[in-house]
């Protein structure tokens, strides 16, 4: 490297020494515990000190009946999060985009944004409060005017549908930043010649905005199937119940109720890792999909 061209752009070399010192600190420096799956962990006597036992412990994790329930779960509620979460940041971001008042916009965005930075802990007292059998609003509303109370969170299909739009409620609004950011690249003059040869506007998001997109709409995809063995703990907890265990019983709490309450920390970082190398599968093989298909990819 030349040394002129560090000195004179020092100032982003630092600025980026920030993020990359935050990821071998936080992303790199607990990849050593990854060893823990391969040893019968023992508390007190650590890492080094615990006796190594190979795969014995992903045999044990893989023999059990519950790891295959939760790891379907997994991807059950992941590929619905897929097909109904992901696009309504994707029509929200263009709606917002096709809105002429900018004070209207701003207030908009604003108003959905807000349900991202709600602790998931508060939404399922919401939701609670909403949907619950005997107090929820919903149901005394339904009760009221004659109609039986619908269990949302007593049985299983209900309460599917109440945590896949619980989850579009919460994270729409913030996924349309990157959309709207997008579409703030898109050239204006595009939009007017098409508006002279006389297409509508539902043509116009088809064949400008859309395409205009698309390496956004790609990208972010890609990332998504990476994480469809991944799920957050706080959502699918917070949301559940005994009632309705056999959908919402899933890896992360899993690794909670076996691995962590149990004690069994050797258990939880083979799910842990198993998920990690699936993960970086699905990464890897959806990349070089839209690859072959599409020609965009990340990597």
């Amino acid at each position: 490297m030349n040394l002129t061209y560090l000195k004179r752009y020092w100032q982003l070399y630092a600025l980026i020494s920030l993020p990359i010192i935050y990821f071998l600190i936080f992303r790199y420096g607990p990849m050593y515990g990854v060893q823990i799956a391969f040893k019968d962990f023992n508390l007190f006597q650590g890492i080094n000190g615990s006796e190594w036992i190979g795969f014995d412990a992903f045999r044990e994790v893989f023999a059990m009946p519950d790891f295959y329930t939760t790891l379907r779960n997994t991807f059950m509620l992941n590929f619905l999060d897929l097909i109904v979460s992901f696009p309504a940041p994707i029509i929200l971001a263009i709606m917002l985009y096709e809105v002429r008042f900018k004070w209207f916009k701003k207030i908009s965005q604003t108003i959905l944004y807000i349900p991202h930075f709600i602790s998931w802990v508060i939404i399922g007292g919401i939701v609670y409060q909403l949907f619950g059998n005997q107090s929820g609003m919903v149901n005394g509303l339904l009760q009221s005017m004659g109609f039986d109370s619908v269990p949302f969170l007593t049985e299983k299909n209900p309460w599917l549908v109440t945590y896949l739009f619980t989850g579009v409620w919460q994270s729409a609004g913030w996924g349309t930043i990157l959309y709207l950011a997008a579409l703030t690249g898109v050239n204006k003059e595009l939009f007017e010649a098409a508006e002279i040869d006389g297409a509508t506007r539902l043509k116009r998001i088809w064949h400008i905005t859309l395409p205009s997109i698309k390496p956004t709409i790609v990208t972010l995809l890609i990332l998504n199937l990476g994480n469809m063995v991944s799920i957050g703990f706080d959502r699918p907890y917070v949301i559940g119940n005994t009632a309705v265990r056999e959908y919402s019983d899933v890896l992360s709490t899993f690794v909670y109720r076996v691995g962590l309450q149990s004690g069994q920390y050797t258990l939880a970082t083979v799910v842990g890792l198993f998920q990690a190398v699936v993960g970086l599968i699905f990464v890897l093989g959806s990349n070089y999909l839209s690859k072959k298909t599409t020609g965009e990819g990340i990597l």
